[in-house]
């Protein structure tokens, strides 16, 4: 393993001992012919490749259904596992999701990793008919989904009477494969949910703020803000910090064998707005860019060094890329995966 050295006067959010990397892919399936089956084909791609878990996002626009894709990955797939990034809390009651949920764990020989989220893109839930609450309201619903999917996905009996929810006495069902219950993850950039997450995800995906619109802040990206929002995670959780998986998404894989030429590069086409889903709010220098959790640039020995860095200072060690960033991003797996 490659040394990683840590800046004298940086702030860190140490892990002792730290937890070993896993690695996920998100994945995408749009509904147009042949979709479905590229689908399939992404998901056994990432298996081949290494990847630990494979992630189907929650949206209304063109790609398939999650719950049932999952449903087709159980029986596509042998050992990757089979997550939702992240279903959004809105669209489903949770005594329904939870039997959705129990019966994909079964189906998957004990492969489901369930995200739920509060829930983000408004104009889904607007094209839908949907309320689209506003955030102190979207985070109570979520706080009481994730008290009743605790409780349902154990197979034990729910009796909850929450401002949003009421369950009168539903028992789990089926049994869940994994014991005590399937994984719950939930994640975000914000303060409040960040703290919600600590109270009750097994993993929690550190994602930077976003606007109203959905636009990633670009001043959310740095080394720097990362540790503010697991410190964050940190304080919330108490004790059972420890316990907790953190995951992040790196949205941009170069490899290269100039790093800073590629970083220059990269903030060129930030600053021509070639990417409508960043809200540039600040400049950041080549040194920001290439020490960002959520960009990778270099040779796949430099990359493993760079995440090698950021669990050290984060805590951090669930990787996730997306589907376009797959192949590129896959021989960094084997340089990380007994560390």
């Amino acid at each position: 393993m490659t040394g990683v050295a840590v800046p004298a006067g940086r702030e860190t959010v140490p892990s002792t001992p730290p937890r070993a990397f896993r690695f996920a892919a998100a994945g995408e399936g749009n509904p147009s012919e042949g979709g479905a089956r590229k689908f399939i084909k992404l998901a056994q791609r990432a298996e081949d490749f290494g990847y630990d878990a494979f992630a189907v996002p929650d949206a209304l626009g063109p790609q398939v259904g999650p719950i049932a894709a999952l449903g087709a990955l159980a029986v596509a797939t042998d050992r990757i596992r089979l997550g939702t990034s992240m279903l959004a809390n809105g669209f489903r009651h949770p005594v329904v999701l939870a039997k959705e949920a129990a019966t994909l764990d079964v189906l998957s020989r004990g492969r489901l990793e369930l995200g739920v989220g509060a829930g983000w893109l408004a104009d889904d839930f607007d094209a839908a008919g949907i309320d689209f609450d506003a955030p102190a309201v979207r985070l109570e619903r979520l706080d009481e989904t994730l008290t009743i999917l605790d409780v349902l996905l154990r197979g034990q009996e729910c009796h909850f009477e929450g401002k949003h929810y009421r369950v009168r006495g539903i028992k789990g069902a089926p049994r869940p494969r994994q014991g005590p219950r399937p994984p719950l993850a939930t994640g975000g950039g914000g303060p409040r949910l960040l703290r919600l997450a600590a109270r009750h995800a097994d993993i929690i995906s550190v994602v930077p703020p976003t606007t109203p619109a959905g636009r990633m802040l670009l001043s959310g990206i740095t080394l720097d803000r990362t540790v503010e929002r697991v410190r964050i995670i940190r304080e919330a959780a108490g004790p059972r910090f420890p316990e907790i998986e953190l995951n992040w998404a790196i949205t941009a894989v170069i490899v290269t064998d100039d790093r800073e030429r590629a970083a220059a590069m990269a903030l060129d086409a930030i600053d021509k707005g070639l990417h409508p889903n960043l809200d540039v709010d600040v400049r950041l220098s080549v040194e920001q860019i290439l020490e960002s959790p959520y960009v990778a640039i270099g040779t796949h020995e430099q990359i493993a060094d760079h995440i090698r860095r950021v669990r050290q200072l984060t805590s951090m060690s669930y990787v996730g890329v997306f589907p376009t960033q797959m192949e590129a991003f896959a021989p960094v797996i084997p340089l990380l995966r007994h560390e």
